[in-house]
């Protein structure tokens, strides 16, 4: 008897390491100011707080030195570091540089299989708004975002990107939903997947707007 193929999933779940996790947990307490500037971040702590060992503590924090987010100095561990709300604006203005030009690279390229993939994301994200649990915000706002770009083939850029969507859309999703634009923010999103769709060049402008809208909010 022929042993059943598994059956591949549609839209796989995004499996994570300890310290990505870990990563993904302190990045957040850093950006919501939990975790406040030239904090302390002991491994020892850390590992007691998680219930871990030090190991993927350790990785996590050299994670998070990549990202801008932690210090790790010589024989004084490893020290938090926030960001101003200048630095914030100025992030979000490379944001617009760079997936204002990589959306133009992409849109050549834009398969309706793309459109059914993003088409995908956003439903998910929307019922997560709508649901009000945003826990999962900034990953699946991201999520969306990178499967526009992917047609692109432009992976070193897509790689900037993304380390500039992790260390803002903390910052920028707590006025959001303050703000109540929440919802708005996902119109947006569906008008721009329409028109990746439609291969519209105007996609690029109304992205740009659309990043535009997230600076006006920490004006």
């Amino acid at each position: 008897m022929a042993t059943p193929i598994a059956a591949k999933a549609r839209f796989p779940i995004r499996r994570q390491s300890l310290p990505e996790m870990l990563v993904e947990a302190l990045r957040e307490r850093i950006l919501s100011g939990e975790i406040r500037d030239g904090d302390s971040l002991l491994q020892e702590t850390i590992a007691k707080e998680y219930e871990v060992s030090r190991v993927p503590v350790r990785e996590a924090l050299r994670q998070l030195e990549a990202q801008g987010l932690v210090s790790l100095r010589t024989h004084k561990g490893a020290v938090a570091i926030s960001m101003k709300r200048e630095t914030v604006i100025e992030l979000l203005d490379l944001r617009i540089l760079l997936e204002c030009d990589i959306l133009s690279h992409a849109l050549t390229r834009f398969q309706e299989s793309d459109l059914f993939a993003a088409e995908a994301i956003l439903d998910d994200f929307e019922k997560e708004s709508q649901d009000k649990r945003i826990s999962q915000h900034g990953e699946m706002n991201w999520q969306f975002h990178k499967r526009l770009y992917l047609p692109s083939n432009r992976s070193e850029t897509l790689a900037v990107i993304e380390k500039i969507h992790l260390r803002t859309h903390p910052l920028v999703r707590v006025p959001l939903v303050v703000s109540g634009r929440i919802h708005a923010a996902d119109k947006e999103h569906r008008e721009l997947l329409r028109l990746c769709g439609a291969r519209n060049s105007d996609a690029i402008d109304y992205l740009r707007c659309h990043i535009c809208n997230a600076i006006k909010l920490l004006s």
